[in-house]
């Protein structure tokens, strides 16, 4: 058993993807001689040198326009986009040119790629780096979506990622990183699975959907609610695109309740789509509504007092659920 940061699995899922195959290239802004700003990629310059390990300019375009290129001519890159808010910048790109690409060619160009980038609250970084914008990718045909909440899922989905031959785009949650975990010791590479969920906590009388850091909020609130005779189980989604649905809908016909716990702004979150899935397909198993615990649909604040109170913290998911579950 080796214990990892969130961050040192971030370092450690590239090398193994690098060293796995030589078609894997990484390149963004400050990523190679500095480690990248949440210093994820240490070292990486010096074990697979400055043709694989690329620092760019100060481009988001640039990034991933190259990206897109190399992908196109047979390479595997990772690009980084520093903060995911960032993405706005090159959305065309990715929104437009990558995710519709392979459509476009009737298949006949592959586009496998993996865009990195930091994502969440938490740091007080402001309205303009904190944002939660997974659901931003989730509403673009054409893009897988993953946000791992563990070291060991890190390293595993990002070589599924990269593996992968469609453009995914990987999102790290900032507040994760100095998170410590323990991760098995194994033989040979990491490797997981896209669009598969997974059951963190088992119960019997709630289930609690949640995606990234909102999954040690969920577990917490999960064990304060069972001192209170309340059995969640939690889910961590993993993979947006695809999505497990099966996991969800088994877990909805044991507990009859379903609720989401997300980062992202209420309005349009994915959380609605699970809920309206939910609706559909296992409605007569609900014993009464979808409840969706989100940030609001507001700008982040920078202040800490009000970033907390915005964020969906344990005490709400707690304060909720006891309110709202029947139990």
């Amino acid at each position: 058993m080796a214990e990892l940061t969130y961050r040192d699995a971030v370092s450690m899922g590239i090398a193994q993807e690098l060293a796995n195959d030589p078609r894997v290239v990484f390149l963004g802004e400050d990523v190679a001689g500095a480690g990248g700003v949440f210093k994820a990629t240490t070292g990486l310059l010096e074990q697979f040198g400055p043709e694989r390990v690329r620092d760019a300019p100060i481009s988001e375009q640039a990034i991933l326009g190259a990206a897109m290129g190399a992908a196109m001519t047979g390479l595997r890159p990772i690009a980084e986009i520093m903060f995911s808010d960032f993405l706005a910048v090159c959305w065309d790109i990715v929104a437009n040119e990558i995710a519709k690409s392979r459509y476009m060619t009737a298949g006949q160009m592959e586009f496998p790629l993996v865009i990195r980038t930091a994502n969440g609250g938490g740091s007080r970084f402001g309205a303009q780096h904190s944002q939660s914008v997974e659901n931003w990718a989730m509403a673009v045909p054409g893009l897988k979506v993953v946000a791992p909440s563990t070291a060991e899922d890190t390293i595993g989905l990002l070589a599924a990622s990269v593996r992968d031959p469609d453009p995914v785009i990987f999102f790290e949650h900032k507040s994760c990183y100095p998170m410590k975990f323990t991760v098995p010791e194994r033989d040979g590479d990491i490797v997981d699975e896209l669009g598969v969920a997974k059951v963190v906590r088992p119960g019997h009388d709630v289930t609690i959907v949640a995606l990234a850091l909102m999954v040690h909020r969920a577990l917490d609130a999960a064990e304060r609610l069972a001192a209170e005779g309340i059995d969640a189980e939690v889910i961590d989604v993993r993979s947006l695109v695809p999505l497990d649905t099966k996991t969800i809908l088994s877990s909805v016909a044991k507990t009859s309740r379903l609720f989401t716990v997300e980062e992202n702004p209420r309005l349009c979150g994915w959380g609605a789509e699970i809920a309206s899935i939910v609706a559909e397909e296992a409605f007569w198993d609900l014993d009464g509504p979808v409840v969706r615990i989100t940030t609001p649909h507001v700008p982040l604040p920078a202040a800490e007092a009000l970033e907390d109170a915005t964020i969906p913290s344990v005490d709400r998911i707690v304060e909720t659920i006891r309110r709202t579950s029947g139990h």
